[in-house]
């Protein structure tokens, strides 16, 4: 099994985008009993690879909670990146 923060970063290569709860959702079967399987670090984790520029915004909007979600997605430069450090 691939660490935490590099299944997030894969992910993105995978979907047309998601947010924070997309992501625990796609990873809660694999990841659900992880310490570091919180939502404020997935979002951590999120804003960290865009500001290392493999992902972008996309888009945001609130929940029923009306909190924020940004959405996140891997442009094409990004995906290459992911894909090539990190193998399937």
């Amino acid at each position: 099994m691939i660490p935490l923060n590099y299944a997030i970063l894969k992910l993105f290569t995978k979907i047309k985008e998601g947010c924070a709860d997309d992501v625990m959702d796609a990873l809660k079967g694999n990841y659900g009993t992880f310490k570091a399987f919180k939502k404020d670090a997935i979002i951590n984790a999120l804003m960290t690879a865009e500001a290392n520029g493999l992902l972008e915004e996309s888009r945001f909007d609130l929940d029923s909670n009306n909190e924020l979600r940004v959405y996140y997605r891997a442009h094409k430069e990004g995906a290459a990146t992911i894909n090539q450090y990190i193998k399937d």
